[in-house]
């Protein structure tokens, strides 16, 4: 059986719309019509967002729907975000994909090659309600570049994390150590604290966002832009890996394991830094005893360089959608990179402003005093980036999560596991060019 393209069954779907629109459009009296377009567009919007993190974009979707008559954005909550991811590809294959939606940036490679996405740049760039030069210098250059794949625009930012360092300022006081500058002040404070039964450095289930960041500060990023180089065994790459297996593997550091997360450890005092996401902080609050003197730092610098490894999500516009919906849909998008309404959502959940103007406001500033928590993930957005997108990443950060996972729970030598990975990687990377 001949498989059918998007394309073709994008048309046969299309086709078949229009034939059922015209014969209603029929049998519909001129006062139906009239009133039918009086009716704001209505703009489907899934994401995956829960908690308090749903009831702040609930806020924010009714405050662009009060400012305007002419569009209606409707939120629809699909679960976690793999759930989000599993949706959208469900409603591609059965053509009831939303308007636009909630998803990491690096799945446009893939949205692209199966015609998927709307190019943002006729958008973005062009007409009366594009973004101004000075709104693109604005927007941290790090969203941008990663919201452009091959040339062209495919998403907008969105919900956006820093990676920072948490410390404990009593284990510090105690032992007589300073915030670390750089990853070896870290690596020489394991050695004092060991003695005593107290890790340098947690992290997270897997380190693996921490080693690309040391890989950035060599000037190596695991992969270039598009795939077209893969770093993964080269000698900065692997000098990186080992420094943090070293503090592994000598006890002066430790993963979470299946707690997934160093939170809970480090709020019990079991080490005086830990490297995690800023939107954790919320977590953090939460868990860490009202006793206990703790705060944020950006990561220290290794080898005379700053980087740290954003994460989260953008929002992309499916093709499917009408000409009016992708109107809307642009003119919502753009409400959300606005400076107010980036502070906004900021503020109620505790990811970072896609823009250098918000961070500037009054209403920021005293947001920061009063949560001053926050005030490293700002702090790190100047030296922010975000991993190079290409057909297969999802596939490749699997087998980066596995190499990992490999080198702390089954001893494998790092130059074993990456240099495996490096020619996996590779394999990904050919067996998904278009």
């Amino acid at each position: 059986m001949k498989k059918i393209s998007w394309q073709r069954a994008l048309l046969t779907v299309a086709s078949l719309g229009l034939a059922l629109s015209l014969a209603a459009c029929g049998s519909k009296s001129a006062s139906d019509a009239k009133t039918k377009s009086d009716e704001p567009v209505k703009i489907s919007f899934w994401n995956g967002m829960n908690g308090p993190y749903q009831k702040a974009l609930k806020k924010i979707i009714n405050d662009f729907n009060s400012s305007q008559s002419k569009y209606k954005v409707v939120s629809t909550a699909q679960g976690d975000y793999t759930a989000l991811q599993q949706k959208i590809m469900a409603a591609a294959k059965s053509n009831s994909l939303p308007v636009i939606s909630q998803t990491t940036y690096t799945t446009v490679p893939d949205y692209s090659k199966n015609d998927l996405i709307e190019p943002l740049d006729n958008y973005m760039l062009k007409g009366d309600n594009k973004l101004s030069s000075a709104d693109l210098k604005d927007i941290y250059p790090s969203f941008l570049s990663s919201s452009k794949y091959q040339g062209k625009y495919y998403s907008v930012p969105f919900s956006k994390s820093v990676r920072v360092l948490y410390y404990n300022q009593d284990i510090l006081d105690k032992y007589n150590l300073k915030k670390p500058t750089t990853w070896e002040d870290i690596a020489k404070d394991g050695v004092v604290l060991k003695a005593h039964g107290i890790y340098s450095m947690g992290f997270d289930k897997s380190w693996d966002m921490e080693f690309e960041g040391l890989a950035r500060q060599a000037g190596n990023p695991l992969i270039g832009v598009n795939g077209k180089k893969v770093n993964l065994d080269s000698a900065d790459t692997l000098k990186a890996a080992n420094f943090i297996m070293d503090m592994v593997k000598d006890g002066t550091a430790k993963t979470a394991g299946e707690d997934f997360y160093w939170t809970q450890a480090f709020t019990q005092g079991k080490s005086a830094f830990y490297a995690g996401s800023s939107a954790g902080v919320t977590q953090m609050v939460a868990q860490a005893p009202k006793s206990l003197n703790w705060g944020t730092m950006p990561l220290p610098s290794y080898n005379g360089k700053k980087a740290t490894e954003i994460a989260g999500n953008d929002i992309v516009m499916f093709k499917s959608a009408s000409a009016d919906q992708k109107k809307g849909a642009w003119a919502f998008m753009k409400y959300l990179m606005s400076t107010k309404e980036t502070a906004k959502w900021a503020k109620a959940t505790g990811y970072v402003p896609l823009r250098k103007s918000a961070t500037e406001t009054t209403d920021f500033k005293d947001y920061l005093k009063k949560n001053t928590y926050n005030q490293a993930a700002v702090d790190s957005l100047p030296d922010g980036f975000q991993s190079n997108a290409f057909l297969g990443f999802s596939e490749y950060r699997t087998k980066l999560l596995e190499a990992v996972d490999a080198m702390l729970t089954k001893n494998e030598p790092v130059k074993k596991s990456l240099t495996s990975l490096q020619t996996t990687t590779e394999k990904i990377i050919k067996d998904n060019k278009q």
